[in-house]
């Protein structure tokens, strides 16, 4: 399955969908970008005439590329289509802060995958190669019945 593919399987749409590209996925980790775009959602009141990308949202990109893209390919082929993520815990530390158009490169390292429930070690830099946050990530894939 292709990397596009895996994305397009992620459970968001915009302005919610914070992963523009997957550049890797193996059994130990996932790497993926995003760009910060001047007119996101979340910019009008955080904060008005100093945009600064929230905590939350930072914790959510991580998790997107790190954590759901890598859930998924972890997933068998088959059962792909039939599961939901759910995010269970973080413990993130924010080092620097994310702007209007900063490119982020997102990297995490599986820690343990099993009974469905992933657990990473996720990094945040910018293209320059300022860390933003890193932390640990964990969530389940939880069959549906669709």
């Amino acid at each position: 399955m292709s990397y596009s593919e895996i994305i397009s399987l992620l459970p968001y749409k915009k302005p919610f969908l914070f992963v523009d590209e997957l550049t890797h996925l193996n059994e130990e980790g996932a790497k993926g970008t995003y760009s910060i775009k001047e007119d996101e959602y979340f910019f009008e009141g955080h904060f008005p005439g100093n945009p600064i990308v929230p905590g939350v949202i930072l914790t959510e990109i991580m998790a997107q590329v790190g954590l759901v893209s890598l859930g998924l390919f972890l997933t068998p082929l088959d059962d792909r289509d039939k599961v939901r993520p759910a995010f269970t815990s973080a413990n993130v530390d924010f080092l620097a802060t994310a702007l209007p158009n900063d490119e982020l490169e997102i990297v995490s390292k599986k820690i343990y995958f099993r009974f469905g429930k992933l657990k990473c070690n996720v990094s945040c830099k910018k293209k320059d190669g300022t860390i933003i946050a890193k932390g640990e990530l964990s969530g389940m894939i939880i069959k549906t019945s669709q």
